[in-house]
Order: C-alpha cells, then sequence, then structure tokens
C-alpha cells in the first residue's frame, strides 16, 4: 500500500514539474516577444516564433501523462484534481505561448520600429503580464492558494492598462495618418498581452480549485 501511495506522489509531482517547467518556457516566450518588438529584432523575432513548438510539445505530453495517470491510478477527489487541473492550466499556457508567438511573428509586418513612447507603453503592459504569469506558475509551482487568489484579485490591472494603451495608439493614429498600419499592429499586440493576462487569471482560478477544492469564479473580486 504505501508503495502504491509513493507511486501515486512521484506520479503528481513529476506532473507539476511539468507543467510548472512549462509555465516557465511560456513566461520566457511573453519576454522575448516583447522584447524583440522594443528592440525591433527582425532575426530575433523569427527565433521567438520558432521556439513556440517547444510549448506545444510540452503541452501534449502533460496531457498525454495526465490522461495516463488517471486511467491507471483512477484517482479519487484530490488526487483526482490535480491532473484535471495540470491538463487544464496546460492549456492556458500554450495559450499563452501562441499570444507571444503572434506578437513575435507581428514585428517584421511593422514598416518602422515603434516609437520610443509607444515601445514604453507596449513594454509596461508586457511586463505586467508577464509578472501576473511568472507569480500564478510560482503558486502552482509552490502549492500557494492564497498567492493565486492574490494573482486573481489584480485581474482588472492589466485590463486597466491595456485600456491606456489603446487610447494613445488610437491618439497617435490621429494625428499621423502615415503610422496608421503600424498602430494596428500594435493595437493587435497590446490585445495580446491584455488576453495571457485572462489566461494567467483563469490558472489563478485553476490553481486554487485544485489546491482547496473551492471554486473562485463563483467569488466576487473586492
Amino acid at each position: 500500500m504505501d508503495h502504491t501511495l509513493k507511486a501515486v506522489d512521484d506520479d503528481l509531482g513529476a506532473l507539476t514539474h511539468d507543467v510548472a517547467a512549462l509555465g516557465d518556457l511560456a513566461v520566457a516566450q511573453l519576454r522575448a516577444s516583447v522584447d524583440v518588438l522594443v528592440r525591433y529584432d527582425l532575426p530575433a523575432a523569427e527565433k521567438v516564433v520558432r521556439a513556440d513548438n517547444a510549448v506545444d510539445i510540452q503541452d501534449a505530453e502533460i496531457e498525454r501523462k495526465a490522461v495516463r495517470f488517471i486511467a491507471l491510478r483512477q484517482p479519487m477527489a484530490d488526487d483526482l484534481r490535480r491532473p484535471i487541473a495540470a491538463m487544464k492550466i496546460a492549456m492556458q499556457l500554450e495559450r499563452s505561448g501562441d499570444l507571444a508567438k503572434n506578437i513575435a511573428k507581428r514585428v517584421p509586418r511593422l514598416d518602422a520600429a515603434p516609437s520610443e513612447g509607444h515601445s514604453a507603453l507596449i513594454a509596461e503592459l508586457g511586463r505586467m503580464a508577464a509578472e501576473r504569469l511568472a507569480a500564478v506558475v510560482n503558486a502552482y509551482r509552490e502549492d500557494d492558494a492564497q498567492a493565486a487568489y492574490t494573482v486573481w484579485l489584480k485581474d482588472t490591472e492589466i485590463d486597466e492598462r491595456h485600456e491606456g494603451v489603446v487610447r494613445e495608439i488610437v491618439a497617435g493614429m490621429a494625428a499621423q495618418a502615415d503610422t496608421v498600419g503600424d498602430s494596428i499592429h500594435l493595437l493587435f499586440i497590446a490585445k495580446n498581452l491584455e488576453r495571457i493576462g485572462d489566461h494567467a487569471t483563469n490558472i489563478a482560478e485553476l490553481v486554487h480549485y485544485q489546491i482547496t477544492g473551492q471554486d473562485l469564479a463563483d467569488r466576487p473580486k473586492l
């Protein structure tokens, strides 16, 4: 019996490690995508796009391991929540990686490097999104429900910053008609960063539920 319990714990520990590693990779992808935009580095942007394959592969492997664990171990209660949460969290991380890839793909489509002002706006929004995603990945790694709850409570911060970025970019479009094409790309990039913030919030809900069995989606933000 003790041997079986240890095997279950080992499997779940390995699954947690894999999901956290995927999270670290998604955060790195996000930071790299914003960096290549700010530096307007076209060769580096292509490398970020290609690196997304690693995220997709890890996501598929986590799903395979989680399904195998459920089939072989037939877990109950807490032990069942963990592999299910692992699959769902991995999916959110994979989508975040896709959004980071999409940011990098837009860099070569720009006619010129973003202005210093627009670069600063995107960089700050990207920093917030990356910090939010990194925080929730760490909450998952540390099995910290309170840390996940804290991330969840801050959901509106990125939304508000995104709205400010949009206002500034649209104002720039009105002032300089020849920048409309690039400005549209920047608006899409800003939206991708806002969506990554949403994925971080979704992960926070999953982490909290995995640990406590309580659904944050039903609780009002104070």
